[in-house]
């Protein structure tokens, strides 16, 4: 009875939801609360299924489950939500991925870190990439493998045991007293990660750390693919252009990027991060043998790079994060020098991560004076010649510059840049992310690859469709919106002289630079730099909802850029910065601009806040 219950819910809700369930990356923060995540949307969902309310209008003012879709979404709640239902378990001991590889890295992960054994069973047999060797001797994590027939074959052990199976019904977990974590393995669409027992429920957060940052949810599509399957409809069998699709997408990546080495492309920016950070650590143990890693990295850039480098640092003894100072008074170019100079003494392998322009103070170092200090010869303290850096761009504000290719600005030492392509090359329509080497990097992307493929997180086939579509008219797109954006700075300057922007100049637009983002310090009041600090966040937040209060088609409080219409606002420090350490955080507004927008409706509404203060 409990059974036909809850399917007959879910088919209901899947009749009402929302259109943005399935076509959003990136949900309203003003109805959302992070230390929440998951847990409010579940909640307000089980209230609704108790009263039997699946309408529509009900569904549309849930709260949102998650603020961004790599880190889960509607659909994925729902479908945990239902599996736990059907097998009597709590929706937080249920986690869906979109890759096969990374729950178990997950579970790895936490017991290295905290020094417990870990036995791996599994039926039949492991996916191909599942490479044992190179996960233990890569990325440091100790395990042993042992192949069963069934679950009640496993015998009790010292530590934490993983069963791996594959599977074709969504609802089938397989729990046993002795079993820790169930990880279903569903063709094509991802895996299911089922937490066992209360002894294990310290593991959650991790987990769900783990999918946040080195992975992604499983997609909304293929969510609702399982949610269907939960229902018993087979999932009819669409006809994809994948051979195609993928092979229009890379070759548009390489006329954008003016590169010649097959681009990758990943599920997410991260995703594809993730495997540029493992390849080039692989790289390393092979070509400089006992040497240190140093990872440079600014404080105070995207959180989600911050906080997974520091991550894969805390895993491996020796790699080490070394701070790299870009934003306000300080110079990148001259910061990258400081550091190499103390990295080449120390003999050890420099890889710098870095945006360009800046995030999210929208700054571009002088282009050569960097090609310069990254071409540097260096000498250890021994005198002899010290490792060259490899320089990591992240290229998600300019994906049209061609730093990369050949005669070009960063062709003659060894790079790769990377962008996600939530942003302009789906126009917000897709997570996935791609990253491109230059000519000297042959070796580094075979190497990345490896890793790519090894944690399952490739682009889906409704990925590399959707970013077939949109990659033709980015440039174009990227113009529009630099316009509008451009415009709205020039009518803010005039308006309220007294903010500071940052934004690009026309100087560097004219060179190519033009992103449609800005971020907006804007004036402040009180006595102390605690009055005047907190005026200024409820000022931020006064600006933001007023502008989605009175233009709520347009205007939207969340998280990303380079979306197709509308504008959007956040405060960095409340949402992409949050892991980032308070005192590198940024209290100020970030907008980005789309190419198609009502601009006299947001100049009418941004001169009446001006008015209110």
């Amino acid at each position: 009875m409990q059974e036909n219950k809850v399917r007959h819910y879910i088919k209901k809700v899947l009749e009402n939801m929302p259109n943005n369930w399935l076509g959003l990356t990136t949900h309203r923060l003003d109805i959302y609360e992070e230390k929440l995540a998951k847990t409010q949307f579940i909640n307000q969902l089980e209230t609704l299924y108790q009263k039997g309310n699946s309408d529509a209008a009900a569904l549309e003012i849930l709260p949102t489950a998650y603020d961004y879709i790599r880190l889960g979404h509607p659909l994925c709640c729902i479908l945990e939500w239902g599996i736990s239902k059907l097998q009597g378990l709590q929706p937080e001991n249920v986690i869906s991925f979109s890759s096969q590889t990374i729950p178990v890295l997950s579970i790895l992960r936490k017991n290295l870190l905290e020094n417990i054994n870990t036995q791996i069973n599994y039926t039949e047999e492991l996916p191909d990439f599942f490479d044992a060797e190179i996960i233990k001797s890569v990325y440091g994590y100790i395990f042993e493998l042992k192949k069963v027939e069934n679950a009640s074959d496993i015998t009790a052990f010292d530590g934490s045991t993983i069963f791996i199976t594959q599977q074709e019904q969504m609802d089938a977990v397989e729990l046993h007293p002795n079993i820790d974590f169930s990880i279903a393995l569903h063709k094509d669409i991802g895996s299911v990660l089922v937490v066992n027992g209360e002894k294990n429920e310290g593991y959650i957060s991790d987990i769900q750390h783990v999918r946040r940052r080195e992975t992604v949810a499983m997609t909304p599509a293929d969510s609702l693919t399982a949610l269907k399957s939960l229902l018993g409809k087979s999932s009819k069998n669409i006809k994809n252009n994948l051979a195609a699709d993928k092979k229009s997408v890379l070759d548009s990546i390489k006329e954008i990027t003016g590169t010649q080495i097959t681009p990758l492309v990943a599920t997410s920016g991260l995703s594809i991060q993730y495997a540029i950070m493992m390849g080039l650590i692989h790289d390393a143990q092979e070509n400089h043998k006992g040497k240190a890693i140093k990872f440079i990295v600014p404080p105070n850039c995207y959180g989600g790079t911050n906080d997974q480098a520091r991550r894969v640092a805390a895993c491996l003894d020796t790699i080490e994060i070394v701070d790299l100072p870009v934003d306000g008074d300080n110079d990148m170019v001259k910061s990258i020098d400081t550091v190499l100079e103390k990295i080449a003494q120390e003999d050890a392998i420099p890889y710098i991560i870095a945006e360009i322009p800046t995030n999210p103070r929208v700054e571009v170092p002088d282009l050569l004076k960097l090609k310069e200090v990254l071409s540097k010869q260096r000498h250890t303290e021994q005198g002899e010649p010290a490792i060259a850096p490899v320089f990591i761009l992240d290229q998600t504000f300019c994906p049209n510059i061609h730093f990369l290719g050949e005669n070009k600005m960063l062709s003659t030492i060894k790079a790769i840049s990377y962008a996600s392509g939530s942003k302009f090359p789906s126009g917000g329509r897709c997570t996935a992310g791609y990253c491109v080497g230059n000519n000297k990097t042959s070796a580094l992307m075979e190497k990345i690859s490896v890793h790519l493929s090894l944690c399952d997180n490739e682009a889906t086939s409704l990925q590399y469709e959707i970013l077939a579509a949109q990659l033709p008219s980015m440039n174009q797109r990227i113009v529009g919106a630099y316009d509008n954006t451009r415009e709205f700075v020039n009518f803010i300057q005039d308006t309220l002289p007294a903010a500071k922007i940052n934004f690009v100049s026309e100087e560097l637009a004219q060179a190519g630079f033009t992103p449609s983002v800005f971020s907006l310090d804007l004036p402040t009041k009180g006595t102390t730099d605690e009055e005047k600090e907190t005026y200024k966040r409820a000022l931020n937040l006064k600006l933001i909802h007023l502008m989605i209060n009175e233009i709520p088609k347009e205007s939207k409080f969340c998280v990303s850029y380079g979306q197709l219409k509308g504008v959007y606002w956040t405060v960095p420090a409340t949402s992409t910065q949050g892991t980032t350490k308070e005192g590198d955080k940024d209290y100020i507004v970030r907008t980005s601009f789309s190419p198609d927008l009502d601009m006299e409706l947001h100049k009418k509404v941004f001169k009446k806040f001006v008015e209110s203060i």
